[in-house]
């Protein structure tokens, strides 16, 4: 592994602690990711749900829910791929793996139109830094989805970010107060 990600990630970890404290999640509800035509004309979208720093995606997810959208969620199997599982918005049914809480249930077969992804941060040509393992690269890889990384401001950066043969680049990335489409994806 790139030692280079590791710092990344340590210093990206510290510099996010101060970012969440900073948001008014009240007001940041991500209203240009939801209106955009990427999000409206879907009818599949992966999302997840958020923890810890991350951006928040509570309100991404009832918006998918209440729009009549079916709404995916990852599992993290032993191997740390990804298994996608229809959630229908009921904490019931979700169980806590690690800091994460996933549905339970059974894989979901179909097509996925757009998926919503975690990041640290994502520079000017789609690569994001994630928190490690691949899992969402391999899961990318394997998607025929449109993707969107979720960050704060700042968090989109013109620093370059690293990248590994495995790692696979996102279509855009949505900050509280943008979203930026990036013209190619390799």
């Amino acid at each position: 592994m790139d030692s280079r990600k590791v710092e990344l990630r340590t210093r990206f970890r510290e510099e996010r602690e101060f970012h969440h404290e900073a948001i008014d999640w009240d007001v940041c509800r991500w209203e240009h990711l939801i209106a955009s035509e990427e999000f409206t004309s879907a009818r599949v979208i992966a999302s997840y749900i958020s923890y810890g720093t991350e951006p928040d995606t509570h309100h991404i997810n009832q918006e998918i829910l209440a729009r009549n959208k079916i709404l995916v969620l990852p599992c993290t199997l032993p191997d740390k791929n990804l298994q996608w599982v229809q959630w229908d918005g009921s904490d019931n049914s979700l169980i806590t793996n690690g800091n994460v809480r996933e549905p339970q249930g059974t894989a979901f077969l179909g097509s996925i139109d757009l998926v919503i992804v975690p990041a640290l941060h994502v520079d000017r040509s789609g690569n994001r830094l994630g928190q490690r393992g691949g899992s969402y690269d391999r899961a990318l890889k394997n998607l025929n989805a449109y993707s969107i990384a979720l960050v704060y401001a700042g968090e989109l950066t013109s620093e370059e970010i690293p990248i590994e043969l495995h790692d696979y680049k996102v279509n855009a990335v949505a900050t509280p107060e943008l979203l930026v489409r990036f013209t190619s994806q390799s």
